[in-house]
């Protein structure tokens, strides 16, 4: 499985910004796709997830009601929709794939697959 992730960039805090992670390889229809953010100097943490198969939703209780996570069948994309944006949602953004059971969709070392990261820059 590959990953790309794009769609980062510069915004002032308010606005919004849509992130994608397209894939490629062989998938399966259990797998979990998830967003993870890094700030400098702090542990990469998780920001969201999706289940392919049944399009169930997770979230960081920050994200919850500013991110919107959703998935494009035909394309293998996921987005990651973010408004509303805050300084603290400054990070590297990596997007991640695997076979994830529910119970652990939140930790990182549950996905097999990463992406290179994208910059998300939040300016006061």
């Amino acid at each position: 499985v590959q990953l790309q992730a794009s769609g980062g960039g510069l915004v002032q805090a308010g606005g919004s910004l849509r992130l994608s992670c397209a894939a490629s390889g062989r998938t399966f229809a259990n797998y979990a796709m998830g967003w993870f953010r890094q700030a400098p100097g702090k542990e990469r943490e998780f920001v969201a997830a999706i289940r392919w198969s049944t399009n169930t939703t997770y979230y960081r209780d920050s994200a919850k009601g500013r991110f919107t996570i959703s998935r494009d069948n035909a394309k293998k994309t996921v987005y990651l929709q973010m408004n509303d944006l805050k300084p603290e949602d400054t990070a590297v953004y990596y997007c991640a794939a695997g076979a994830v059971h529910s119970a652990t969709m939140k930790v990182r070392n549950a996905y097999d697959y990463w992406a290179q990261g994208t910059q998300v820059t939040v300016s006061s």
